[in-house]
């Protein structure tokens, strides 16, 4: 294989001159093979060092590193996130929508993996009006001009799966003293998005001079 240690034990003897030595060289072999299985190590760093240059294949704490980069604090890795999931977040992140109702219902669907309610009162898409297919009764709600700029998001929370490996209170594999139940907290809860994060997530992506006042929904 290239880059392996026979490869490189081979190259190295391809610049030496045929005529210098007989067809079965172990001794010559036995010392050049200790500079081979160097070369074949920095060659496996060279490699693994190309694909943490770029976001497509860095993996581990380079990862990490390239989203602390772009987008400072803003988008850590969730807990035993791995290294492809986390990639998605972060290129979607960089070429995110923002400032419209397309942006905010787009960001809160990648977070949670669930469809927020968008309702503007002074759009009557949404509040629909009299003597229309959506009139009264049939639409959103109220509209109002009195609330320019503004807008009511209801965000549901992302479904849990619990916590890996820790059995429930009162289950058939865990009890007081016995099987696989501890203590926890909701910070132990893998791939936790707490309502901090989706009203953060909402304020990132609405406009500065718009107000999106969100309730948060189980």
């Amino acid at each position: 294989m290239i880059g392996d240690t026979q490869d490189m034990l081979a190259r190295l003897k391809a610049t030496l001159p045929k005529s210098w030595f007989p067809d079965s060289t172990p001794i010559l072999d036995g010392l050049l093979s200790g500079l081979a299985q160097l070369w074949s190590h920095l060659y496996g760093q060279l490699g693994f060092t190309r694909l943490q240059t770029r976001i497509a294949t860095a993996t581990g704490g380079f990862l990490n590193a390239i989203s602390k980069d772009f987008l400072g604090s803003l988008l850590p890795r969730r807990l035993s996130e791995p290294d492809a999931a986390y990639r998605v977040r972060i290129q979607s992140e960089l070429v995110r929508e923002r400032n419209t109702r397309a942006a905010v219902v787009s960001v809160l669907t990648d977070l949670t993996g669930r469809v927020p309610l968008v309702f503007e009162p002074s759009r009557p898409a949404d509040t629909g009006g009299y003597h229309i297919a959506s009139g009264y009764g049939l639409a959103g709600g109220w509209g109002s001009l009195a609330l320019p700029y503004q807008c009511f998001v209801t965000a549901y929370r992302a479904q849990s799966s619990g916590i890996s490996t820790i059995a429930g209170y009162g289950g058939p594999n865990g009890g007081y003293g016995a099987g696989a139940i501890e203590y926890a907290s909701l910070s132990m809860i893998q791939g936790q998005i707490s309502d901090s994060d989706i009203e953060a997530a909402i304020a990132r992506v609405m406009p500065c001079s718009a107000i999106a006042w969100t309730r948060i929904s189980n």
